[in-house]
């Protein structure tokens, strides 16, 4: 890592990394299982911190959130206004909280990237060869944060959430390997000029972590959104989801001097 380079906590970034959709080879001809996203959402620390902050006061207005036991933002718990937010179920409840929701999300300062895979196509083209979604994802992401810190000089560390033993350790093992080697497009040297540590952090759903629960929110409906504009599908976005895009997609990463969002904010795989 260059020496010139800012290494105080206020000027890291940090990328949160969720998956919407499943990572295995099977019932791909479904569009429920076809297409795997890998969603990416990267903070400034200061600008983290902020976020959580605004994000823990939404939840102490809406629920009976507490430190000890906190709400842990779920999209499909959210959806379907069961468990915790059962109370959901009231319109004008729904109505404040989706506003609330919003406009956190609009005030908040992040970048997104999203990486859709789409399984079927791979295996098709691949079969037992086609590579785990997931890494796939994961090397796209990756060369899109580290390009980002590279340009504006700074370095970051990459938290995801965990899935379990097994697939923990394959995820850690792949991030591992792609600090080490770097990938087709990405020398290893530039990844690590850019990534803190070469070590992935893993945080279970329980932990609170802030731009997690952001990652999991988003990750159906920039999907979605993304399939729509590749003409994959026609299904309009449900209301709220359609609102939701509107204050996400200004911040998806975009190409620094053109301002193109396809292969910058998101990536379609295989083409």
């Amino acid at each position: 890592m260059p020496s010139s380079r800012p290494s105080g906590f206020e000027e890291r970034y940090r990328l949160y990394i969720d998956e919407s959709g499943d990572h295995v080879y099977r019932q791909m001809a479904a569009p429920a299982h076809r297409f795997l996203c890998l969603l990416g959402c990267w903070f400034k620390n200061p600008d983290y911190i902020e976020f959580h902050e605004s994000l823990e006061a939404l939840k102490r207005r809406h629920f009976a959130h507490h430190p000890d036991d906190p709400v842990i933002l779920h999209r499909e718990d959210i959806i379907n206004a069961r468990r915790e937010f059962r109370m959901l179920q009231d319109t004008a409840t729904r109505e404040a909280f989706d506003a609330d929701l919003l406009e956190t999300v609009h005030t908040a300062r992040f970048t997104v990237v999203a990486v859709v895979i789409d399984k079927y196509e791979l295996w098709r083209r691949l079969g037992e060869a086609a590579p785990h979604p997931y890494n796939i994802g994961l090397a796209f992401l990756l060369q899109r944060y580290v390009g980002y810190l590279n340009r504006i000089s700074r370095i970051g560390d990459v938290m995801a959430e965990s899935r379990g033993g097994t697939e923990d350790r394959r995820l850690a093992d792949e991030f591992s390997r792609l600090y080490e080697e770097g990938t087709q497009y990405l020398p290893a040297r530039s990844v690590q000029q850019a990534l803190s540590s070469r070590s992935l952090k893993l945080k279970q759903k329980v932990a609170n972590i802030s731009g997690l629960q952001l990652s999991d929110l988003l990750g159906h409906p920039v999907k979605q959104w993304v399939l729509r504009r590749k003409g994959i599908t026609a299904e309009s976005p449900a209301p709220f989801s359609d609102r939701l895009m509107q204050a996400v997609e200004p911040k998806m990463n975009r190409h620094f001097s053109q301002g193109r969002v396809e292969g910058y904010g998101f990536v379609f795989y295989p083409k």
